[in-house]
């Protein structure tokens, strides 16, 4: 009952509170410029970030949940917002971001958010001991930049927030986890919210103040929420995630591939490629939508599968992925390696 009053009232607030986020940020100066890198045409606010902020917190006092991380992971994400919050405002270089989101992330480490081991099959267990640090580390900034890369189109990456936050919290209330579900369903509530404006054609952007907070609260969320599955418990966020984390990994191919410094922008993301393939900018946003409901659902699937069968789920969601990237040309058109070996294999041997 207080789960939906809680996501009810974020979602309203957000609806309500982001054309005022729009005024404000045209007042302040908060505004994305278009160039050869976006596909808007015009001045578009952003700041959006400020209404999921806003109403998070909202939530957080609705339901009240109780957890000895709260203030690290609100004292953390406070300072992700306020570090995309000036960037909407005054653009800050690429250390000055990073330098924010370490701070971040050394927050909630020192709160005791951190990977101290792996679940294995056949009830293993790999302990990480001093590689637990810089491991949360990794993973908590690559989520969060993961989110970031995505915000390309109209809401996209706060579509696909709204998707991961729903199988998490889904997740979470079958596991019976009451403070991931919480945050959860907080920071949902508000997505929501927000992604009715920001639905193609958008009338405001989330901006790095949006991004970099759902992407840094996402990437903690899912690492508090599944460190104790048995069986292979890092991999269940590593597939809700699939569709961020791929593209940015298929990023960092690419530049290494080209010889490109990893930090170097390109216009050959995920929906990069689906728009030069010939879909329109709606069209493109309902596929990755699609791509992202189907490995939440794969993730539900895996949790509740045998050993064998997660191995399986495994095996395929790899090798899908694989394909997806060759098809559409995240590395380039000529990168084609798992294709080269299935054509190998099915063309006809000569005697």
């Amino acid at each position: 009952m207080i789960t939906g009053l809680a996501l009810t009232t974020c979602f309203l607030l957000s609806l309500f509170l982001t054309p005022l986020v729009k005024k404000l940020a045209f007042r302040i100066g908060a505004t994305d410029q278009p160039n050869s890198r976006k596909v808007h045409k015009g001045a578009m606010a952003r700041l959006g970030g400020l209404s999921i902020y806003v109403s998070f917190l909202v939530g957080l006092l609705i339901l009240q949940p109780e957890n000895s991380y709260l203030p690290y992971i609100l004292a953390a994400g406070t300072i992700v917002f306020m570090t995309g919050f000036l960037d909407d405002l005054i653009e800050l270089s690429a250390k000055w971001k990073l330098l924010g989101q370490i701070a971040a992330a050394v927050i909630v480490i020192m709160g005791g958010v951190q990977i101290e081991f792996i679940n294995l099959p056949f009830d293993g267990r790999l302990h990480l001991g001093l590689l637990s640090i810089p491991l949360t580390l990794i993973w908590i900034i690559g989520i969060t930049n993961a989110i970031n890369l995505i915000d390309g189109l109209d809401g996209l990456a706060s579509g696909v927030s709204s998707i991961v936050l729903a199988t998490v919290s889904v997740l979470s209330i079958i596991q019976g986890d009451i403070f991931i579900v919480a945050l959860g369903i907080a920071l949902l509530g508000g997505t929501l919210g927000f992604l009715v404006h920001n639905f193609n054609p958008a009338k405001i952007f989330m901006g790095d103040s949006g991004a970099l907070f759902l992407g840094f609260m996402i990437g903690v969320i899912s690492l508090l929420g599944f460190k104790n599955v048995t069986i292979f418990s890092l991999v269940v966020p590593v597939i809700i995630l699939a569709v961020p984390i791929s593209d940015t990994f298929f990023a960092i191919i690419r530049r290494v591939v080209n010889k490109q410094p990893l930090s170097a922008p390109d216009k050959s993301h995920l929906h990069h490629c689906l728009l030069r393939l010939g879909y329109s900018h709606k069209q493109t946003v309902l596929i990755i939508y699609a791509l992202s409901l189907f490995f939440g659902l794969s993730a539900v699937v895996f949790t509740i599968s045998t050993l064998w069968m997660s191995l399986v789920i495994m095996m395929i969601l790899l090798i899908g992925i694989e394909l997806m990237a060759e098809q559409v040309g995240l590395v380039h058109q000529s990168y084609r390696p798992m294709k080269r070996l299935m054509n190998k294999f099915n063309s006809p041997k000569r005697p």
